[in-house]
């Protein structure tokens, strides 16, 4: 066996950087027993290695190539045509030249092959590259096939390939690329076998794709394809598509697109029992490479031939359950503004805080809500206010309930236990607040919340090694007890009660939207739209001295405060600033995650906002927001309670309307705090576990401190007691971390994986409208800001923030918008709180609207029936 050429029976399991992931796989294939693969045979690596090792062009070519960025698309594609051109002239080496006419006289140098290639960077795990190489069909004669090696080699260069691995950091010189000769299976129908719905996601849903000829034709997209699914051995759907053309191989080589005989058009391309058969034979290949498989197939005289399993990359993981029951589970990101996958570190904190029966998959939190579902009592609630903070999760899963089978309904004796049970942790959920409205309960909350940090900012300074670890554990108890403290609930829950029964209200009573959301306008106690306006008193300090600006516009590393005091006004800015990183420099977008960079450790991430305010605003602009805000706010509240004594029973009408609006204006600012406090200590906690990092770092057990982000909790307290650690955990933990950042989280999800969208159900809205929430009364127009970055954030007076979500932190920008348009959210999710005690038009949960939504575009928010129209 020659390492040049390998027989698909003759590889092994270990050997990808010889044969390439699509060769591997065929390898692995043509040992299943019942399962058909075309013979054929793979010129390794090796044979690649070997003609292009000597050439100095290639090789200075390559080096100009790695340094250039997806951007330079010109020079890519220049440099990629020199390269192929090289590769096309190389001379294949004689033994491998030799290998190949060796395995087509055992197989027949008459037959007709398929000519593939396979790189070593693809058909992974984690990135399939599919259709990123070339592929050839119906090639005949030795001297046809060896010219065909070339150019496989040759499209390892195409400008789709070179740009792919730059988007997905892989190295260009340590990309080799192999090539599969294969014999040619002339078939009457090929298609595509996902075993997994690629739709819906759903891992018990098998899809097939079938047309007639070869698979060329669908895999081109040149015809649809009939699709079949299959669950548990049934055919449970099927589709037949109008199938005007088909590819065949032609007698002297090559392919040619016929015409479908009009008759033939619509029927269907597979039996039943060949689908069943198909179905089966997949489900075979799946259990053998155990793991989810999008296989290519071909059928040739009532057998089906398989040239070609991967594994599927691009369906989210599903949550581990520790049973085989029926789970769903709901996206924790959805309700807390945050997306992105967290850190094992910040993972095990939030598990650590809340009571909620928690799942991960692909670096994020799901609740597991099935209990919640399966008791009509707790059902109703968990719906109502999980639909308060995102309709769409709430669509998804009455979805769920009205299929009627997934879960099953508990007997009624068993109700009231499993409420009580599984509620913990759920937002709100089933909390009837009896709060009376007395303005000192805030005050006292707050004040208790701040001596406790004091306390723990004090106490933890002694605190080192698994002392710590036990200290901390500890103070979580504390936190916990504030976050779920039963008065602190049933103030938020009193303000969210009021807004619900004043919109429902005013609404019958008087005609009038959503007032609620001009009531709350410039509350009190709201810690979050507070610190957009300190911002603002930051840029008033700064804006007499010029000299400071200047300076501030070139700033690049952190420490630029330290430099401030040379400047005139240099003393007065560095103290602004310290006082202000002093009350909300613990805060971050995706602050939940314990591991993302605070403003604290990345000066540089204000200095644009201040700068903008700088720019955008006339001095005391914070003050005089806030008041214009309040007088809005007290100018409807007397328009209405005017308006109300006039209506039949007015005095009764007025006087619980007047209780309503008090209510929200004392209690619905304080919603923000309790996750202010809980930042606040998750910052204490984190600088005290970066000391700790130092020393182990100092003791070589970790490269950089933000090494400890890629443990959990009891991992790290493991490590600092034994001062021990296989690193590999932690480069393994970084790719995966990678990973996880390239998939979208779906809202609701399933045990079989299946992903259960959501929609919103609306009339009359104009044809191009795109849907959302409506969370923030009003209609504005302006220019679309499409920013995905806070720090990336250019605005000016008059945009609209069109993002995909936002947290506390990104109010600091809401000061300098006219409106807001996000992915993600609900009615009282941070954004849409503090969109409507600013007066902003806000619409939320608008699916892809950073795709659909284009950056400097004009666009009309309408805040009140929830739509934008792109003008």
């Amino acid at each position: 066996m020659s390492s040049l050429v390998l027989g698909f029976q003759e590889m092994e399991k270990t050997q990808l950087f010889l044969v390439g992931g699509k060769g591997l796989n065929l390898g692995e294939l043509s040992k299943i027993e019942g399962v058909q693969v075309p013979e054929g045979f793979c010129i390794t690596t090796v044979g690649y290695q070997k003609a292009i090792e000597q050439n100095e062009t290639y090789h200075a070519l390559l080096d100009r190539l790695t340094i250039l960025k997806v951007e330079d698309r010109d020079q890519i594609g220049e440099i990629s045509r020199k390269i192929r051109q090289i590769i096309m002239k190389v001379e294949i080496s004689s033994d491998v030249v030799k290998a190949v006419t060796h395995y087509l006289s055992q197989f027949g140098e008459e037959h007709a092959y398929a000519v593939r290639s396979s790189a070593t960077a693809e058909d992974l795990p984690h990135a399939s590259f599919a259709g990123q190489q070339d592929t050839y069909l119906n090639i005949i004669g030795k001297e046809a096939i060896l010219q065909h090696i070339s150019k496989c080699w040759a499209s390892l260069f195409t400008d789709r390939a070179v740009i792919y691995r730059m988007q997905n950091g892989f190295d260009h010189s340590q990309v080799y690329l192999s090539v599969i000769v294969q014999r040619m299976v002339f078939s009457q129908a090929s298609g595509i076998l996902f075993t997994a719905d690629p739709i819906t996601s759903n891992r018990k849903l098998l899809s097939i794709d079938a047309s007639f000829g070869l698979g060329e034709a669908l895999v081109s997209g040149l015809v649809s394809a009939d699709c079949y699914k299959v669950q548990e051995g049934e055919i449970v759907d099927k589709r037949i598509a109008t199938k005007k053309l088909a590819i065949y191989g032609r007698k002297e080589g090559g392919t040619e697109t016929q015409q479908i005989d009009p008759d033939q058009q619509k029927t269907q391309t597979l039996t039943e029992q060949q689908i069943l058969q198909l179905a089966r034979i997949g489900r075979q290949i799946e259990a053998y490479f155990g793991c989810l498989q999008d296989i290519e197939w071909c059928l040739v005289d009532d057998t089906f031939y398989i040239v070609q399993s991967r594994p599927i990359t691009t369906l989210y993981p599903i949550p581990e359950a520790k049973d085989q029951e029926n789970h769903v589970y709901v996206s924790v990101g959805h309700q807390q503004m945050m997306t992105d996958p967290m850190k094992p570190l910040g993972l095990s904190f939030y598990l650590l805080t809340t009571p909620a029966p928690m799942r991960k998959a692909g670096g994020r939190l799901f609740v597991d809500v099935t209990q919640n579902l399966a008791s009509p009592v707790s059902r109703k609630m968990v719906i109502d206010s999980l639909g308060k903070s995102d309709p769409l999760i709430k669509d998804a899963l009455m979805t769920i309930i009205e299929r009627g089978d997934f879960i099953k309904t508990l007997p009624h004796n068993k109700k009231e236990l499993s409420t009580s049970k599984s509620n913990k942790g759920l937002p709100s959920a089933g909390f009837q607040a009896q709060t009376e409205n007395n303005t000192t309960i805030v005050s006292d909350l707050i004040k208790s919340s701040q001596t406790s940090i004091a306390e723990l900012k004090q106490n933890i300074q002694t605190k080192s090694g698994s002392d710590l670890f036990d200290f901390i554990l500890e103070d979580i108890q504390q936190l916990k007890k504030i976050l779920f403290d039963p008065q602190s609930l049933g103030v938020t829950m009193a303000a969210m009660d009021a807004s619900t029964w004043i919109n429902e209200k005013m609404n019958m009573w008087l005609g009038e939207k959503n007032v609620a959301d001009t009531l709350s306008q410039s509350v009190p106690n709201n810690i979050t739209s507070e610190m957009g306006l300190a911002l603002l008193d930051v840029a008033d300090v700064i804006r007499p001295y010029p000299e400071v600006i200047d300076y501030l516009q070139h700033v690049k590393d952190g420490n630029f405060l330290d430099e401030l005091v040379k400047f005139d006004g240099g003393q007065e800015t560095q103290d602004a600033i310290y006082a202000y990183l002093n009350k909300y420099g613990m805060r971050c977008s995706g602050e939940i995650d314990l591991t993302k960079t605070r403003w604290s450790e990345k000066l540089t991430t204000l200095v644009p906002m201040i700068l903008s305010n700088i720019k955008n605003f006339e001095p005391n602009a914070s003050h005089r927001k806030f008041e214009q805000g309040r007088q809005e706010a007290m100018k409807k509240e007397q328009e209405l309670l005017d308006r109300l004594k006039q209506l039949p029973d007015g005095e009764q009408k007025t006087k619980e309307t007047k209780r309503m609006i008090d209510l929200i204006r004392n209690f619905s600012g304080y919603r923000e705090y309790p996750k202010y406090g809980m930042i606040n200590r998750y910052f204490v906690y984190k600088q005290a576990l970066l000391k700790e990092a130092g020393q182990l770092v100092q003791a070589d057990i970790i490269h950089e401190k933000e090494d400890i982000y890629y443990l959990t909790f009891e991992e790290l307290r493991e490590v600092v007691r034994t001062n021990k650690l296989d690193y590999q955990i932690i480069s393994k933990r970084k790719d995966e971390y990678k990973f996880y950042e390239k998939l979208t989280p779906p809202r609701v999800i399933t045990s079989d994986g299946e992903i259960i969208t959501g929609e919103y159900k609306r009339e009359n809205l104009p044809v191009e409208a795109i849907v959302g929430l409506p969370v923030s009364s009003g209609v504005i127009e302006g220019r679309a800001r499409v920013i995905l970055n806070m720090e990336d954030a250019d605005l000016e007076d008059g945009d609209i923030l069109v993002t995909s979500f936002t947290d506390p932190s990104w109010t600091t920008l809401f000061v300098s918008i006219k409106g807001l348009v996000t992915e993600v959210g609900g009615l009282m999710t941070h954004g849409a709180v503090i969109a409507r005690e600013y007066g902003l038009p806000a619409v939320v949960g608008v699916e892809n609207a950073t795709k659909l939504i284009k950056d400097g575009q004009r666009i009309r928010v309408h805040g009140t029936e929830g739509y934008i129209e792109i003008l």
